[in-house]
C-alpha cells in the first residue's frame, strides 16, 4: 500500500479507535465530567497530538519545516476552537441541555464535523493548488472576519431557537414533544419522532461547521498540504469535548481572548494577501507571533479583569432551572 495511503488510513483508523473508547469505556456511564476529570482528558489529547506530530518528524516522513506548519496549524485550530466553545455554551444554557448529556452531544457533533470538516479540507486545499490566487481571496475574508470580531459584542449573538436550522428543523421533522433522556430518537403517538435535543446536535453541527469556514481558511494559510490541514483540524477537535469543560468555567475571566483570536485570524489573513507582493513570512515566526498573541492575551485579561455584570450564560456547574411541563 502507498505511504501516503496507509498514514491517512492508519490516522483515522487510530481516530475512530480512541473515540470508541472514550464512548464504550470510559463515558459507557453518562455523568457529570467534573473539571479535574476534563482537564486529565484534554492534557492526554494535546499529548497524544503533539507525540502524533513527533514521530512523523523522527522518523523523517515530515521534515522541520511541514512539523513546524502542522503545530502552528494546530495551535490556530486549537485558539479559534474557544470561541466556538462560547457558542456551545449558551447553545447549551439556553434549550436547558442537563449536564449528564452534554458530553453525548459533543460526542456524536464531533463524530459530524470530521466528515465535513474532511470535505471542506479536501476540496478547500485542492482549489488552492489549482487556483493559488484563492488565497488572497481567503485572507481577506479572514481580515474582513478579524474586523467584524472586533466590533461585535457579546449581546449581538442571534437565539439559537431562531436559528435558521432549528426553523427547518421544527418544519420537516416530526419533533416530539420533549426529550426521552439522551435519545436523539423516541415513539410518540405511535409514530418515530426525533427529540428536541436532536435539534440541539443540528445546531451544534451547523455551529461547527460556520466556524470551520473562518478556521479551515486560517489553517490553509499556514499550510496547503491536505495531511497537515486535516490531521490538525482533527487533533484540535479531538480534544474539543473535555476542553469545553474547562474553559466554560473561564469564559468570563480570559474576557480580552476574542481580541486576541481577531488579530491572528487578521495576522494570518495579512500573512496571505502580501504574498501577492512576494513577501513571505516564516512558519517559525508566525507561530511566534501567534503563540505570544494567545499569552498576551490571557495575561492582559488576568491584568484587567472584566467588570462583574450579571450573565445571561449559567455557570455550567449548574444544572438549570426547569419548567414543569
Amino acid at each position: 500500500m502507498n505511504t501516503n495511503v496507509a498514514l491517512w488510513v492508519g490516522f483515522n483508523l487510530f481516530v475512530l479507535a480512541m473515540l470508541a473508547l472514550d464512548l464504550g469505556v470510559f463515558h459507557r456511564k453518562e455523568h457529570v465530567v467534573s473539571p479535574k476529570e476534563a482537564g486529565l482528558w484534554t492534557v492526554v489529547w494535546i499529548v497524544l497530538s503533539l507525540g502524533f506530530c513527533g514521530i512523523l518528524g523522527l522518523t523523517g516522513y515530515w521534515n522541520h519545516e511541514q512539523s513546524l506548519q502542522w503545530v502552528t496549524a494546530y495551535v490556530v485550530e486549537y485558539a479559534l476552537s474557544v470561541d466556538n466553545l462560547f457558542v456551545f455554551l449558551m447553545v447549551f444554557a439556553f434549550f436547558q441541555v442537563p449536564l449528564v448529556v452534554q458530553h453525548r452531544v459533543l460526542f456524536w457533533g464531533i463524530l459530524g464535523a470530521f466528515v465535513m470538516r474532511a470535505a471542506l479540507i479536501l476540496t478547500g486545499t485542492a482549489l488552492v493548488q489549482r487556483f493559488h490566487w484563492l488565497l488572497y481571496i481567503f485572507g481577506a475574508f479572514l481580515i474582513f472576519t478579524a474586523v467584524k470580531m472586533a466590533f461585535s459584542k457579546d449581546e449581538d449573538a442571534a437565539e439559537p431557537e431562531q436559528s435558521l436550522v432549528m426553523r427547518l428543523g421544527r418544519r420537516f421533522l416530526p419533533v416530539a414533544r420533549q426529550n426521552d433522556g439522551n435519545r436523539f430518537f423516541t415513539m410518540e403517538d405511535g409514530r418515530r419522532k426525533v427529540t428536541p435535543l436532536f435539534l440541539v446536535l443540528l445546531v451544534v453541527e451547523t455551529t461547527d461547521l460556520l466556524f470551520a469556514l473562518d478556521s479551515i481558511p486560517a489553517v490553509l494559510g499556514i499550510s496547503q498540504d491536505a495531511f497537515i490541514v486535516y490531521t490538525s483540524n482533527v487533533c484540535a477537535i479531538l480534544g474539543l469535548r473535555s476542553l469545553f469543560f474547562v474553559v466554560a468555567s473561564l469564559m468570563d475571566k480570559f474576557h480580552l481572548l476574542k481580541v486576541g483570536l481577531g488579530i491572528i485570524l487578521g495576522f494570518v489573513g495579512t500573512k496571505m494577501v502580501i504574498t501577492i507582493v512576494d513577501i513571505h513570512i516564516s512558519i517559525g515566526l508566525s507561530l511566534g507571533v501567534i503563540g505570544g498573541v494567545l499569552l498576551g492575551s490571557i495575561l492582559a485579561s488576568l491584568i484587567w479583569p472584566k467588570a462583574a455584570e450579571t450573565s445571561g450564560v449559567p455557570h455550567p456547574s449548574a444544572e438549570p432551572e426547569r419548567e414543569d411541563a
